[in-house]
């Protein structure tokens, strides 16, 4: 891996034989080899009991871990500033003098870095709208596989019916930075979501087909690899995604060792473990803790003994957790030794795996340099508001009807979720002029089926009449295409139609960022979308820009945040 670089040469050489691993958080079963049924009911070792038509996993790939060794020195206020508020932006200090052996090193880290294609889709990725600066937001997409494949991953995962199994994404966490950088957006969702999941074309060629059924949104890694994962939020978000970054259980307990301790709370005494042998085995005392190393593990892992043992509670956890070692890293009394730096170096580089837009530590860092302009108090963690399933989907989870899309929404839009003000600007008007509405041809269809519901009566035929009435005689009703979308957007097929699909959003009073270019359409096209099932004008029209409740907002600088205890899991 990576540089003609002497291996004995580095100091985190000395630490890397002890862990290694690909790229996972996901599930609670027991972090020793062999350990018993996975945590959640769905089958061995937590996993999907559909997942029948899995592939053997095809490679596996080894990540190694960075040194527990800790410095009590203080930091001097220069180190400080070198010190990332995540933890690849600590690699700063590899570039800041990279002649001779320097420069080796930094090439020897370089190839650490494992990459694949950001997207498997078919959909091409909307372009973001600049502000009025000429800045645009960035989406990075954080992934923590679940992969048994290698000895490292089996031994801190446990289930070993499981080993060799394809990976799925039982962590998926979307990052928004503001394209003024005043404000960052984390959106979870549940890893037991149920969608349908979008065509994926995998790098070895084998195409995976768009599913006709729900299926649970962390076995979208299955399908070709972490590009089917963004092309799974792209289906059912429409939010941009610009970068990808993956890691697994032993990348995680190597950097939460070369991090060093990360405070949390717990509001009782919790042991992770219950008489069926479920849990992930974490136990703490009540109040709060520095955990590092496989307990950090545990911590991201458990969903037994957080609140009503499901993936909800356990994704509060994880907000807990990255919010405290944010704050942690900005203190920058944790990294001030150089030695300490190269240890997380080593272990972020090997544990990452990225897309090919993030394929050097210099893209990482200044990657990481647009997260440090965001202040602590204006970071704001969410979930993906959501809805329990019925039948045979009982205890799965499905977006909420109007929440759901709104927060989604409020992300396209580059809106704050806490609520404050940013300096953004919206979509400016094209300035090519429309044509007279009476000329304007407007095909309408019903995309108001959600995964849960059908179509809802009529919409289409509603809409149009709207259109008619406000002046757009050629408009018609597309009865036979009933493709649910998640948001209305009127799509046009090229430049010269961009006036005139705004002048029908604008008819209509649907924000002009859900007017897209797409060559799907061959003329204006508007899909009537799971946000506008209800008769009247369109829902989401002017400043509606709260975060919904249901997304259990948590902000960055909240140190009294604690986890709630399941009653049943304390001692």
């Amino acid at each position: 891996m990576g540089g003609p670089v002497g291996r004995s040469s580095t100091p985190g050489e000395r630490t890397r034989s002890r862990v290694r691993g690909a790229d996972r958080l996901g599930r609670d079963e027991s972090p020793h080899e062999g350990g018993g049924p996975g945590d959640d009911g769905d089958g061995p070792g937590g996993r999907e009991a559909s997942g029948s038509g899995r592939r053997a996993a095809k490679d596996g790939r080894g990540h190694k871990a960075g040194a527990r060794g800790r410095s009590s020195r203080r930091a001097p206020k220069s180190a400080k500033r070198r010190v990332l508020r995540w933890s690849a932006s600590v690699l700063a200090v590899l570039i800041l003098g990279t002649g001779g052996a320097g420069y080796l090193y930094y090439e020897h880290l370089n190839g650490n870095i494992k990459k694949e294609d950001l997207t498997l889709g078919d959909k091409q990725m909307a372009d973001h709208k600049a502000n009025s600066a000429g800045q645009t937001p960035l989406n990075i997409l954080l992934i923590g596989s679940d992969a048994r494949d290698s000895k490292a991953n089996q031994k801190l995962g446990g289930a070993k019916e499981t080993f060799g199994a394809p990976p799925l994404a039982d962590v998926q966490m979307l990052l928004h930075i503001s394209a003024d950088r005043s404000n960052l957006s984390v959106i979870s969702m549940p890893r037991d979501t149920m969608l349908k999941m979008p065509k994926c074309t995998a790098p070895d060629g084998e195409v995976f087909p768009a599913s006709t059924v729900d299926v649970q949104t962390n076995q979208s890694l299955g399908r070709g690899g972490p590009g089917c994962t963004v092309a799974a939020w792209y289906e059912l978000t429409g939010i941009r995604i610009d970068h990808f970054m993956m890691i697994d259980f032993a990348g995680v307990v190597s950097m939460a060792d070369a991090i060093g301790g990360v405070p949390v709370c717990v509001d009782a005494n919790i042991n992770s473990r219950g008489r069926d042998g479920k849990g992930s085995g974490l136990k703490l005392e009540k109040g709060t803790t520095s955990v590092k190393g496989e307990q950090a593990l545990q911590w991201l892992r458990t969903r037994y003994g957080f609140e009503d043992n499901t993936d909800l509670g356990r994704a509060k956890a994880q907000h807990q957790y990255m919010n405290s070692m944010v704050r942690e890293l900005r203190k920058g009394t944790k990294l001030s030794d150089p030695a300490k730096l190269m240890n997380l170096a080593e272990a972020a580089t090997e544990a990452l795996t990225v897309d090919k837009g993030l394929d050097t530590v210099k893209k990482l860092y200044d990657l990481a340099e647009e997260f440090k302009k965001v202040p602590t108090k204006r970071i704001t963690m969410s979930t993906m508001p959501n809805v329990y399933g019925t039948g045979t989907n009982n205890g799965r989870v499905y977006p909420k009807a109007g929440d759901a899309e709104q927060l989604f929404r409020m992300v396209r839009d580059d809106v704050p979720l806490d609520g404050k003000a940013s300096k953004r600007k919206k979509p400016e008007a094209t300035k090519d002029p429309s044509a007279p509405v009476g000329e304007i041809a407007v095909a309408v269809r019903n995309g108001t089926a959600t995964d849960a519901l059908g179509p809802a009566s009529g919409r289409a035929s509603d809409v149009a009449d709207q259109l008619k009435d406000a002046g757009f005689a050629k408009t018609t009703v597309d009865p036979g295409d009933v493709t649910g979308a998640a948001r209305t957007a009127i799509l046009y097929p090229s430049a010269d139609l961009e006036g005139d699909a705004q002048a029908v959003a604008k008819a209509l009073g649907v924000p002009l960022s859900q007017v897209k270019k797409s060559t799907d359409v061959s003329g204006i096209s508007l899909a009537v979308g799971a946000d506008w099932r209800e008769d009247g004008t369109y829902p989401v029209s002017k400043g509606k820009e709260k975060t919904p409740e249901s997304a259990g907002a948590l902000n960055g600088d909240d140190e009294k945040a604690c986890m709630k205890v399941n009653p049943n899991y304390t001692w």
